[in-house]
């Protein structure tokens, strides 16, 4: 470690982080994280990027987009670790309870769908013929909460 100046290598972070070093120079490319450069060009992180960095797996693996997190980080000195955390995690709430939500109601489709047994395709809320679910957007449009079509009368 460079204990002298407090500065980590981007391997150093990346093993500390457990991150990829692509992935470092990917944050930083976004303004998440930022280094100096010593007289050869090498990157040099402050040891309060190690927090950053955790801010950021923390934000993403609740399901928040790097954009979001980056709006985050821009109300925060970048020089400091995070500390406001509630007042960010305050501002994300909806956004969790949103995703939670959606995540349920794709959990009790499946469940209905696959767990029910009946294999019917007329009931099915998967069931898509012609593609009449793309009128509504892109993606599993029923799994997303689009209401499938009454179910015909064909013989």
């Amino acid at each position: 470690m460079t204990s002298s100046s407090d500065r980590l290598t981007i391997g150093e972070l990346a093993a500390r982080s457990g991150l990829p070093t692509s992935a470092l120079r990917y944050y930083e490319e976004l303004g998440l994280i930022h280094s100096e450069r010593t007289a050869g060009r090498q990157r040099r992180y402050p040891r309060v990027t190690l927090r950053r960095v955790a801010f950021v797996r923390a934000a993403q693996h609740v399901g928040l987009t790097l954009d979001e997190v980056a709006e985050a980080l821009s109300r925060l000195p970048a020089d400091r670790a995070p500390t406001q955390w509630n007042a960010v995690a305050r501002t994300w709430t909806h956004r969790i309870d949103q995703r939670i939500a959606d995540l349920e109601r794709l959990k009790r489709k499946l469940t209905g769908c696959i767990g029910c047994g009946c294999l019917s395709l007329r009931k099915c809320a998967l069931y898509n013929p012609s593609d009449t679910a793309s009128t509504h957007g892109p993606g599993p449009r029923y799994l997303l909460g689009d209401e499938p079509p009454p179910p015909t009368n064909t013989p």
